[in-house]
């Protein structure tokens, strides 16, 4: 899709979303318009991959990632020139002129951070667990978040003075009164990982791992995950949307050490995060770092 049929996609959406009063409802708009574009990419190229590269050991990268990545920055330039961008793909694109030092640029601006296909290796192996993860970061904080999962047509959304809903209807983190009735996406790495991750499982109901970062933390805004625990390997791009969607359905959302789980000076797969509902958060993080 060119980018003038986004931006013409985007700019009718736009109308819609300023009836929700938000102080992001444009950026939103765009955001989800130009989400929805970038995983018909995805579908069309779903199991008719031509190409598929190795990034590491572990990962790999598809043509469908760069022609989402191509796509989505295309249609950000077009619309908000003067903002930055962090790509999981390319990198930093900062806001005119490169600056002399790109991390002051990207804490300075106005940021989409973007994944353009979040669980690249189930996407590659034919398994329909992945999403687009597109983000905006104003004064550092994230404020409007998107994460599209084009298998199902589903669509989770934010923004920092609005509720979390998935395909425009509002949701909700979990709440169970029991921490023992918990299904919880949990990824343990580093010292005592197998006695951490007993003493976790013998408190929840199963642990499960989905193989997308974005979309896991993204279910805890609708109580799918009744919490996601990552310790590490996570970047910017795997929580700046999904992290507001869970917070503004409710859940406490916290980095694996309990602070902040933004943080734009946080190298790439260096981040841990914790979301959970209010009640069991302080348990879980208990937990999780009881070494």
């Amino acid at each position: 899709m060119t980018v003038e049929a986004t931006t013409a996609e985007s700019a009718a959406g736009v109308a819609a979303g300023s009836a929700t009063g938000s102080a992001w409802a444009a950026e939103l708009s765009f955001a989800t318009q130009i989400a929805r574009a970038a995983g018909r990419v995805l579908m069309d190229r779903y199991e008719r991959l031509e190409r598929i590269d190795h990034k590491s050991a572990r990962d790999v990268v598809t043509e469908a990632d760069h022609e989402s990545e191509e796509l989505i920055i295309a249609a950000i330039r077009d619309r908000f020139p003067g903002d930055a961008i962090l790509a999981e793909e390319s990198g930093a694109h900062a806001a005119g002129a490169p600056p002399a030092d790109m991390a002051a640029s990207l804490a300075a601006h106005r940021v989409w951070v973007i994944d353009p296909l979040d669980g690249t290796v189930n996407y590659a192996n034919g398994l329909p667990v992945f999403c687009v993860s597109i983000g905006l970061v104003a004064d550092g904080r994230p404020v409007v978040g998107v994460v599209l999962d084009p298998t199902r047509s589903e669509l989770f959304a934010a923004s920092a003075d609005g509720p979390a809903t998935l395909n425009d209807r509002s949701i909700r983190a979990s709440t169970k009164d029991k921490l023992s009735d918990g299904v919880i996406s949990l990824s343990l790495s580093g010292r005592s990982v197998q006695n951490r991750a007993r003493a976790i499982r013998r408190e929840i109901r199963i642990s499960r791992s989905m193989g997308s970062a974005a979309l896991a933390l993204a279910y805890v805004g609708n109580g799918r995950f009744d919490a996601f625990l990552q310790e590490s390997s996570l970047s910017l791009w795997d929580v700046a949307a999904a992290g507001l969607i869970a917070e503004q359905g409710g859940a406490t959302v916290t980095a694996f050490d309990g602070g902040p789980w933004y943080d734009a000076t946080k190298a790439s797969r260096s981040i841990g995060a914790i979301a959970a509902p209010p009640a069991h958060h302080p348990r879980i993080l208990r937990l999780a770092n009881d070494r």
